[in-house]
């Protein structure tokens, strides 16, 4: 992984975006299992009609874990200093996650030099799912 260096980044620069594949129901069935949320509105079509919802739906925190999969594409875990995230769309079955980020700022915090980037997660129709923010330190 090639690290952006601070002085090599500007504002408006992007991150290289992450597209995923279509959510499916075995993205759903692993995801339960390895975040260890196995809410039955994202695995259970009975009990998701029961809610009034047409179907299953992707947990809110698979989309985050993509942004962070886009974070950590750019940089190591270990430069993340922040990341906060806030739900605006569902993603439902069949719907191709796409993630951006954008360098918004640049400062100086605790003796660090670092940015702050926008984040999106939107669908292949160019529907939001997530808005976020993330610091990170760059050298």
């Amino acid at each position: 992984m090639q690290v952006p260096r601070f002085n090599d980044v500007k504002v408006g620069d992007t991150l290289p975006a992450l597209s995923l594949p279509a959510i499916n129901r075995t993205t759903l069935a692993l995801y339960c299992g390895a975040s260890g949320d196995h809410n039955p509105i994202h695995v259970d079509i009975d009990f998701a009609r029961k809610a009034r919802m047409p179907d299953v739906f992707a947990h809110g925190m698979l989309s985050v874990a993509y942004l962070g999969r886009l974070l950590t594409g750019w940089v190591p875990q270990t430069q993340i200093r922040s990341v906060a995230v806030r739900f605006t769309g569902i993603t439902h079955l069949g719907n191709q996650p796409a993630c951006t980020g954008q360098v918004i700022e640049k400062f100086e915090a605790d003796g660090e030099q670092r940015v702050k980037l926008a984040l999106r997660c939107i669908n292949q129709f160019g529907d939001e799912k997530l808005l976020g923010e993330a610091v990170v330190a760059l050298n």
